[in-house]
């Protein structure tokens, strides 16, 4: 998993409260196992019309916003279903942080397995991000994850808390796997004396 340390990117806004996985990645783009691929579906249904053809209105199809690293959200962002699928099609995409109020427990735990950044903060700060992320090309945010703040276009900071242990995986690029290779000696000495001590295993 890529490492997260400090991220510079356009932020891009998107207002909209209680943004399901079902719009971030529809259903019928879940047939893959691969995270590589998906980031030209994500927002499938707000991006695209019934031809195929971009609609102009939408945030990422804005010349400012289509590289945008980072979104400032509504309330509740990745409720609804369980789907991985969600992050892996933001990851895909570019997106390594999201900041919302809230979260989705599931698509909350499943970003820090995919090495984006989710981040709470009151509304009021927010709001202040919002602002900010709509200012185009001029968008640009610096989420620093070791000292914990966001850095705005003109200069302010807002401080924002993260669990340590997630914090710890984010920065070294650990997923569920990573964590566990880091014990592989433990493991192999394991394996090494159990074959020993039951050899008809």
């Amino acid at each position: 998993m890529e490492k997260f340390t400090t991220l510079t990117g356009v932020a891009a806004p998107m207002p909209l409260v209680n943004i399901d996985t079902d719009m971030i990645i529809p259903k019928q783009f879940l047939k893959t196992i691969k995270r590589s691929g998906l980031g030209v579906n994500l927002f499938d249904e707000m991006r695209y019309d019934e031809n195929g053809d971009e609609i102009p209105d939408f945030v990422l199809n804005q010349p400012a916003y289509r590289d945008a690293q980072i979104l400032v959200a509504g309330d509740n962002f990745g409720c609804g279903s369980s789907r991985e699928h969600a992050p892996w099609a933001l990851a895909d995409f570019g997106i390594r942080c999201v900041i919302s109020t809230s979260f989705a427990d599931i698509f909350f735990n499943n970003c820090f397995k995919n090495g984006i950044l989710p981040i709470v903060l009151p509304q009021s700060e927010v709001d202040k991000l919002m602002d900010d992320a709509s200012r185009g090309a001029n968008a640009v945010l610096t989420v620093d994850l070791e000292n914990q703040t966001i850095t705005g276009p003109d200069g302010g900071s807002i401080a924002f808390d993260v669990e340590p242990f997630r914090k710890h995986c984010l920065l070294n690029g650990l997923d569920d796997i990573g964590l566990t290779m880091q014990k592989s000696g433990s493991i192999d000495a394991f394996e090494t004396r159990y074959a020993q001590e039951a050899p008809w295993l």
